[in-house]
């Protein structure tokens, strides 16, 4: 068995570090990482909790196949009470820390109370200690991570913290690791800051031991690289231009959501898209894109390091952004570009540098200033409101500044930081949110990908691509081919995806595997790593206990059927324009069939008789 087999739970209200052994039949039913921490929260937490008082938890977990040479295999998640739903939150981030936290012994670290005053953990194997932090307290999370590494005198340890976002309880503010990786989505880092928890410092010089049949485990992730390599999606287009390459094609299918999801074409999509990251800018005759760079164990390697125009207005007489940095993937050159309509890539790229370094969003981020200058349009808000800034669609001046502002707390940023569901009501237009369970959408408009509005309508975290991307079946074939203008079979496709994703998610490898891997793939490699008993059956009922799981916490923290819907834009305004032009989301016809699928009554709870098989 791959489990390091012990976890460090840390008390912040009494300062203490215990190691405990870890749950071993919990850990068979639920594998790790997603699955075996969403378990602990579960049993430890009332789902009623406060997701930034002192009673909810937080959670980091690795899974078995992390730290090991399973391609991937650099994945961790951070799990809680998120403040942006009050849903379950699970976030999920890659880059060298989990690989890290594994080979110094340890599983996962569930945080517990609140630190009366700023702390940082410090592991090192199975050492783990408590250190004062108001010297990193104000910090970004680049600052941070660069003065623990000079403190520890040690260039190889890790670090996961917040920035200033995380302590400003930025209610989408994430946790950073790796300088431009992140546990992004759901206000993990907000938590994290409401208990006065600055980061986690690991170093481990143990390995990963205890694979179950290290020969059978080689051979197999051998043959497994290999179908990635020989893939055109992770052997190609993702090494060559990352996850961007999706924004001209989303584009062309008429599913790319612009100027807060009032258009699904966005006019400017080919002048930030993975293609304009890669001209030479006539500037300098240098292009955007440096290189690309890939996590722990990685053989895909889908990163972006990009490098600023140094006259554009955002950087002038600011040297230190200058340097390669964490390049702009999809998502957040969507939220960033077309949710605000916004066409300069410079300025895109500033504004993710600021996500990155300050530790919040860029998806909630931009989507909620789509919503805030819908507003602003419709002379709901005025530069009264804003600070004497013009929140007009298409303004990268305004983007830059509220990017600064949203980091520290300031001005109009301080209202954009609440995202954009409290910001919709506070002005009197709760419609104008395009969110679900208060989490904003990703980049996909589900009037032109019909399996998307049902996915981020049954999402367990609120709106998210990353728990079932149809978008693989729907717009690019994988693993068959679907119609993505019709509602029919699209209960049964968002539950598979759903299941396998979250056993993928709990298995400690990226999720970007499946454009190549099934559950057929990823059982044998678990298998080998943990025990024979893993079968693709096992695996695949492991993430449908999960989903599951997850769906019975949100339940009785109070969500129920009107949570599972989409906002009303989606449902009444018809597309404008490309192949999905005249057509609504069908979300009312494919939540009671999906509720059919899972085996819940109409309320969308749990019948007895699915508790009774999944063993819930």
């Amino acid at each position: 068995m791959s489990w390091a087999g012990k976890i460090l739970r840390v008390n912040l209200t009494a300062g203490t570090c215990v190691s405990e052994p870890l749950r071993m039949d919990w850990a068979r039913e639920y594998l790790g990482q997603r699955g075996l921490a969403t378990k602990y929260f579960v049993e430890e937490v009332d789902a009623k909790v406060d997701p930034l008082g002192a009673d909810n938890k937080i959670i980091w977990a690795t899974g078995p196949l992390t730290g090991t040479m399973a391609s991937t295999g650099g994945r961790y998640s951070v799990i809680t009470k998120g403040p942006l739903t009050g849903a379950i939150a699970c976030s999920n981030s890659g880059g060298y820390w989990g690989a890290e936290l594994k080979m110094a012994g340890w599983d996962m670290i569930i945080f517990e109370g609140r630190s009366a005053k700023p702390v940082y953990l410090s592991v090192v194997d199975d050492k783990a200690e408590l250190r004062d932090a108001s010297h990193l307290w104000g910090k970004t999370t680049w600052q941070t991570e660069e003065i623990l590494k000079k403190e520890s005198q040690d260039p190889l340890t890790r670090v996961s913290s917040i920035g200033r976002a995380g302590e400003n309880q930025v209610l989408f503010a994430c946790i950073v690791n790796d300088l431009h990786r992140a546990a992004g989505r759901s206000g993990v880092g907000a938590v994290a800051g409401s208990k006065n928890l600055k980061a986690i410092a690991v170093r481990g010089t143990r390995g990963v031991g205890n694979i179950h049949n290290p020969k059978a485990f080689m051979k197999v992730t051998a043959e497994k690289k290999k179908i990635l390599h020989d893939h055109p999606v992770t052997g190609q287009g993702l090494p060559t231009y990352g996850t961007q390459v999706l924004m001209n094609v989303i584009n062309e299918t008429g599913a790319l959501p612009t100027r807060n999801h009032r258009d699904v074409q966005f006019e400017g999509a080919s002048r930030i898209s993975a293609e304009a990251m890669a001209e030479k800018r006539p500037t300098d005759g240098k292009s955007h894109l440096v290189t690309n760079q890939a996590c722990f164990g990685c053989t895909i390697a889908c990163g972006r390091i990009s490098k600023m125009d140094e006259t554009h207005f955002s950087v002038q007489n600011k040297p230190e952004y200058w340097g390669a940095s964490g390049g702009l993937e999809y998502e957040a050159a969507w939220a960033l570009g077309a949710a605000p309509g916004i066409k300069d890539l410079e300025a895109l790229q500033y504004a993710n540098m600021l996500c990155n370094e300050d530790g919040y969003d860029p998806i909630s981020f931009g989507a909620t200033v789509g919503a805030a200058m819908e507003l602003y349009d419709m002379g709901v808000l005025t530069k009264e409101h804003t600070g004497g800034l013009e929140l007009t669609f298409g303004s990268a001046e305004a983007l830059v500044k509220l990017a600064e502002l949203t980091a520290r707390g300031e001005g109009f940023g301080k209202e954009l930081g609440q995202g954009s569901k409290r910001l919709c009501a506070k002005y009197g237009h709760p419609e104008l949110s395009m969110s679900v369970k208060g989490q904003e959408f990703p980049a996909y408009d589900s009037r032109g990908i019909q399996g998307m509005g049902l996915t981020y309508a049954t999402s367990n975290r609120g709106a998210c691509h990353l728990r079932s991307y149809t978008v693989a079946s729907e717009i690019l074939g994988i693993p068959v081919k679907t119609d993505p203008l019709v509602t029919e079979g699209k209960a049964d496709l968002v539950k598979a995806f759903q299941d396998a994703t979250a056993a993928f998610d709990s298995s400690g490898l990226c999720v970007f595997t499946t454009f190549a891997w099934t559950l057929a793939d990823l059982a044998p490699q678990v298998a080998a790593a943990c025990g024979d008993e893993y079968t693709m059956e096992n695996v695949a009922l492991i993430g449908e206990r999960i989903w599951n799981l997850e769906r019975d916490f949100n339940n009785r923290a109070g969500f129920t059927r009107k949570d599972d819907d989409l906002p009303p834009r989606l449902k009444t305004e018809p597309a404008q324009t490309g192949p999905a032009k005249g057509l609504v989301s069908g979300i009312d016809k494919m939540v009671p069939e999906y509720y059919q699928v899972r085996g819940w009554d109409e309320q969308g709870q749990l019948k007895a008789e699915t508790r009774s098989r999944l063993g819930l």
